[in-house]
């Protein structure tokens, strides 16, 4: 743990000067927000990934599946698609990022507090639902998209995709704070999580109030996760990469090692490639592109691995 703090506090450092040694004075404050972003985006992504696969018992889920991206695909379409882009684009950031996160804080909360608070009380249920939901939200939004202004469209495409070059500072100490407490609140129940993880039946026979704690730890990952997809746009399989890799490399399912270390392979991925993508290869590719493209190999390979057991 202790080699991947002193990697992720290189990567920090390398994005900060790399290629900026003529003109610190001037590039150095322009990278911080990005980084910051980064790092905030990489901590809220890999804390909730972790927490999910915890509850569901699945290594191959992220909240993601409960469709936050599809949602957001949604508000973002029907944004331009009613007020247009220029409209939409005059809107205080502050006043874009509540909206976001609330409509996903509320739909998280309904579903969560309308399956899981029934008799039934089923996480299968919760899941399943919330894909039917996001074929729904996805289904509403390509609708939308086909028969809206071309140029509206690029518009709406450019913001389904994950960018840190444009992050607001007010947005960023909002998210931070977010974060902090959050990442704090789990942290304090690390032990409990190692009980939740041992699956419902051991958990309840250890003395856990099971659906109490995983109601607790579902609303925290739906918090995370809107925070963060609010601010830079939905990563699809980012946690889900970072999350299983965590797992290799603690050697453990010990919460107290597997969430720093997921959360400092977050930091390294995003901001260690952002890095080589911009400074070695000279490319403007947004990261978002090629992460979403190892994560998606990393999910096909984990259903593969499953499928021989």
């Amino acid at each position: 743990m202790a080699l991947l703090g002193a990697a992720a506090a290189l990567v920090v450092l390398g994005f900060l000067v790399v290629g900026a040694f003529d003109a610190l004075a001037l590039l150095v404050p322009m990278r911080v927000e990005r980084v910051a972003a980064m790092v905030l985006v990489g901590v809220a992504i890999a804390v909730s990934t972790v927490l999910f696969q915890t509850v569901t018992e699945n290594r191959i889920l992220t909240p993601s599946i409960m469709g936050f991206d599809a949602l957001y695909a949604l508000i973002q379409t029907s944004a331009v698609f009613f007020l247009g882009s220029g409209t939409v684009n005059g809107l205080a950031p502050p006043l874009r990022f509540a909206v976001e996160v609330a409509a996903m804080l509320v739909f998280s909360f309904l579903i969560f507090r309308w399956v899981f608070g029934g008799a039934r009380r089923s996480l299968y249920l919760v899941v399943l639902v919330g894909i039917v939901f996001g074929v729904l939200f996805r289904s509403l939004a390509t609708f939308m998209q086909r028969v809206i202004d071309p140029n509206e469209y690029l518009i709406v495409q450019d913001r389904l995709f994950a960018s840190f070059n444009a992050v607001d500072p007010t947005l960023l100490v909002v998210c931070a704070a977010v974060v902090a407490v959050a990442s704090a609140w789990v942290w304090s129940r690390r032990r409990e999580l190692d009980v939740l993880a041992l699956g419902r039946a051991n958990a309840v026979t250890l003395g856990l109030e099971h659906h109490r704690s995983t109601m607790a730890v579902l609303l925290v990952c739906a918090l995370l996760v809107s925070v963060s997809t609010a601010l830079v746009g939905p990563i699809t399989f980012f946690g889900l990469l970072v999350a299983n890799l965590a797992y290799l490399v603690a050697g453990t399912h010990r919460h107290a090692y597997v969430l720093p270390v997921a959360s400092l392979l977050a930091v390294v991925t995003l901001v260690g490639g952002q890095t080589i993508l911009e400074h070695v290869f000279g490319l403007d590719t947004v990261l978002s592109v090629i992460v979403e493209f190892v994560g998606g190999i990393v999910f096909i390979m984990l259903l593969v691995r499953g499928g021989r057991r």
